[in-house]
């Protein structure tokens, strides 16, 4: 477990953690985003979660979860994939200082963020994903992917945490995934043996980092209470990934033009 780092922190990752991420293959950075700014970003998530309602289908980024059938459940949002082009805002997240500058830690301090998700997995029975490797949907092996979920509210066993395995980024291997069905009819996951899985329980405004080769994945919301959280994947800006090019992608983002923008702000 990675020692509490304040919500001001921007002297990025120690020594010892820039290890425990090599070995372990992930981070758990409490207290990265301060109170009063978690409270603004739940709001701008909320907005979004009153849009959906009304929905029927999967649109522009709104896609709602499935029932057992793996049909969409009217007006109960799943995810927004690409929330950073649907909500610009939500980029101010991707470019806090404490998250910068640990990511810098470990690739560098020119970034890119690209893949942005919004899960609400605010009412019992909601699902994020099952067991994967982010790497697996974005055709590459690169160890240069740091993945990123924030967690902005208390997250435990009961309303949905992540879920990580130790260790299995080190091989720099994809494993074979299959295409779910039902309720997680919406990805390709693969089977993890419970004995091998970590559960991280963090309070809200805590930040965990982890490689893009890292099998890892999310307990569903057995409780009902809200677990809002965002994923996305940080990158060094000279990374050429085929299918997220920069320029070409459109959540694809340099981290130096969302900084000015904050600064700005």
């Amino acid at each position: 477990m990675v020692s509490p780092v304040g919500g001001n922190n921007t002297v990025g990752l120690t020594q010892h953690q820039v290890e425990q991420f090599a070995d372990q293959g992930y981070l758990i950075l409490p207290g990265l985003i301060a109170e009063e700014r978690r409270t603004r970003y739940v709001a701008l998530f909320d907005g979004l979660v009153e849009r959906s309602r009304s929905l029927t289908a999967a649109d522009g980024g709104f896609h709602l979860a499935f029932d057992d059938a793996g049909q969409p459940i009217p007006g109960r949002l799943h995810k927004v994939q690409g929330v950073a082009v649907v909500e610009p805002r939500v980029l101010e997240i991707a470019a806090e200082p404490g998250i910068v500058a640990a990511v810098s830690a470990l690739l560098g301090p020119d970034l890119d963020v690209f893949g942005t998700k919004f899960y609400p997995m605010n009412v019992t029975g909601a699902t994020s994903t099952g067991w994967h490797q982010d790497n697996h949907y974005f055709g590459t092996r690169s160890d240069r992917v740091v993945s990123c979920a924030i967690y902005f509210h208390d997250t435990d066993a009961a309303n949905g945490c992540l879920r990580v395995a130790p260790g299995t980024h080190r091989a720099g291997e994809l494993v074979q995934h299959k295409r779910g069905d039902g309720i997680y009819s919406h990805g390709a996951w693969t089977p993890v043996a419970d004995s091998d899985a970590v559960d991280v329980v963090c309070p809200a405004g805590t930040v965990v980092l982890f490689s893009a080769n890292l099998l890892h994945g999310a307990r569903p919301n057995c409780s009902g209470r809200p677990s809002y959280r965002t994923a996305w994947h940080y990158i060094p800006a000279d990374l050429d990934l085929e299918l997220f090019r920069r320029g070409e992608y459109e959540d694809r983002h340099w981290l130096g033009a969302c900084k000015s923008s904050r600064s700005e702000n």
